[in-house]
């Protein structure tokens, strides 16, 4: 390895560009002599890299979406790996978006076998589709994990691992004084968070559910008081089904209020997420809910290798936080769990304190730590 360290660095989503971003940091700290070039969005680029192309490219989900760009994207793929080759990296580093990443991978493998490579972000093996570890393991060195049980399955088939922290771990949470005074504002009763999912198909699928819910829990709780934050995407679908809704919730559109209501809450009423550390980084009991088209049901209920879908659930090794998938997702149940979970919440707030701190809570933010890790196998 010369004097400069050169790292060729991809990310194709906005999560994505901020684990970038806090990993160039770290590296940056790290080794001041460092070099970055490949493909980021905003995050990436206040940290030096230019950007080969814009990272929006990259951002497309689902089958129906892949296929009118399919010929787009692998002219993409073809020249972040020219350009990989041709800079000459000591690192390849990817950052999820495996479909593109891992294949961006394999043609710089097959092309210069020393290049090192490390992919950022584990596929959730443990999960689902065991077999995706192995097929990664043929392009990829050394995998960087935001949960602390994945590293075995990846050492299992072959890659180097290190669990590097979640960065959920590192989330601005409000003002506990803030959240008090916001509290008082909403009223005496319980003040209740709903979150129906910040993509279209998700709100389309669970509002009338979670609207039905939340209708059923007010009959038993009068007093409660109901609070919608709403995702930048879907800001009119969640305006017009929430209108329907036969109690109206108070919607919140300003990212400051939303932190505050987070964590001012007494419930969540939750779609299933990334959407469940956040609410456990602001100690907020939880129910969640979910539910996918009728086939993409069957295929995953078919293939799931585990018991629960909720993180908090996951990381503590617990089975405290009720969840009501595919089926299982209908307004009767998730409303009596709602009242149960109010009532007694401390084995929830345990869990959740457990689970931030597994995730890293209060040690070295993951980009450094993810940084340390790259440097120290390298």
């Amino acid at each position: 390895m010369g004097d400069v360290m050169r790292v060729f660095v991809i990310a194709g989503e906005v999560s994505g560009d901020m684990l970038g971003g806090a990993v160039m940091a770290g590296l940056r700290e790290l080794r001041p002599d460092i070099t970055f070039a490949g493909v980021g969005g905003p995050q990436m680029q206040a940290q030096g890299l230019v950007s080969l192309f814009p990272m929006n490219d990259l951002s497309v989900m689902g089958v129906a979406e892949v296929l009118p760009k399919y010929f787009h994207l692998k002219r993409r793929i073809r020249e972040a790996a020219d350009a990989a080759l041709a800079f000459q990296p000591d690192i390849l580093l990817t950052i999820d978006s495996p479909d593109f990443c891992l294949r961006v991978a394999k043609i710089v493998r097959a092309a210069d076998p020393a290049i090192r490579t490390v992919h950022y972000v584990a596929p959730s093996v443990w999960a689902w589709r065991p077999k995706r570890a192995v097929k990664m393991a043929r392009v990829i060195d050394q995998v960087l994990a935001l949960l602390p049980f994945e590293p075995p399955y990846m050492t299992a088939v072959g890659m180097e691992c290190d669990f590097v922290g979640h960065p959920i771990s590192t989330v601005a949470i409000a003002d506990a004084d803030e959240a008090a005074a916001y509290r008082a504002g909403i009223g005496a009763g319980p003040m209740v968070l709903v979150l129906p999912g910040s993509r279209r198909g998700e709100v389309e699928r669970l509002s009338e559910r979670f609207g039905a819910a939340v209708a059923l829990f007010a009959k038993t709780h009068p007093d409660a008081r109901f609070v919608l934050p709403v995702a930048p995407p879907v800001v009119d679908l969640v305006r017009e089904k929430a209108a329907a809704w036969p109690v109206q919730p108070h919607l919140v559109f300003d990212a400051d209020e939303k932190a505050l209501a987070f964590r001012a809450a007494d419930l969540a009423l939750a779609a299933s997420g990334t959407v469940s550390l956040e609410l456990a980084a602001n100690q907020t009991p939880m129910v969640i809910a979910y539910d996918m088209g009728w086939i993409s049901r069957r295929l995953i209920g078919a293939l799931l290798r585990i018991d629960t879908v909720t993180l908090v659930n996951l990381v503590s090794e617990t089975r405290t936080i009720p969840e009501f998938i595919g089926d299982a997702c209908q307004p009767e149940p998730i409303a009596a769990a709602m009242g149960q979970v109010l009532a007694d919440p401390q084995a929830q707030r345990d869990a959740m304190a457990l689970t931030m701190q597994r995730l890293g809570q209060g040690g070295e933010p993951p980009g450094l730590r993810a940084a340390r890790a790259i440097l120290a196998r390298a």
